[in-house]
């Protein structure tokens, strides 16, 4: 093995430890914190996979953003005076058995799937010397060159502005 699958382990174990510390965890507080680090090895893993801009995605939306919002929304609730502020429910037999059955179904799939990777760059996988994903992204993006997806991400821009206008208006007091 070589040193890039070893540290994929490490980062996998690690992360599979701090998804069942988050589900298991029986302060609420603990559970967001070990959310923080299962996403930051999730990045570690897509660094691993060469897709840098899809790791400080995750770092900057997911264990920045999200995990504020969370530990905000956990410290304006009144939760203080109880032991236990993650009660476990009922139904995790019934979770179990759901899990069980999708990790099956993700392992036959991966086991019985043809692996075919398409390229059009070079034929060997990988993009050409001296540009990473983040400058391949960025050329898709803006280049006059080749279709350009300015006008998609400009609409998209548009409606997350609409839709942000609305939320200010909706609860504006009157």
């Amino acid at each position: 093995m070589d040193l890039t699958t070893v540290i994929f382990w490490i980062f996998a174990i690690l992360l599979v430890a701090s998804a069942l510390l988050v589900v298991g965890s029986r302060r609420i507080v603990h559970s967001a914190l070990a959310l923080v680090v299962v996403f930051a090895l999730a990045a570690g893993i897509y660094v691993i996979l060469n897709a840098e801009f899809i790791a400080i995605v995750q770092i900057l939306i997911y264990a920045g953003a999200v995990t504020i919002l969370i530990l905000f929304a956990l410290m304006l609730t009144r939760i203080s005076g109880r032991q236990r502020t993650n009660p476990t429910n009922g139904l995790w037999p019934v979770a179990l058995i759901v899990c069980v059955l999708l990790g099956g179904t993700i392992i036959y799939a991966v086991t019985s799937s043809f692996r075919l990777i398409q390229d059009t760059s070079n034929g060997s996988g990988q993009l050409p010397a001296g540009i990473n994903n983040v400058v391949r992204i960025g050329q898709l993006l803006y280049s006059p060159q080749t279709y350009s997806y300015v006008l998609p991400f400009e609409i998209a821009s548009l409606v997350l502005l609409v839709a942000i206008v609305g939320a200010i208006v909706i609860g504006r007091e009157d």
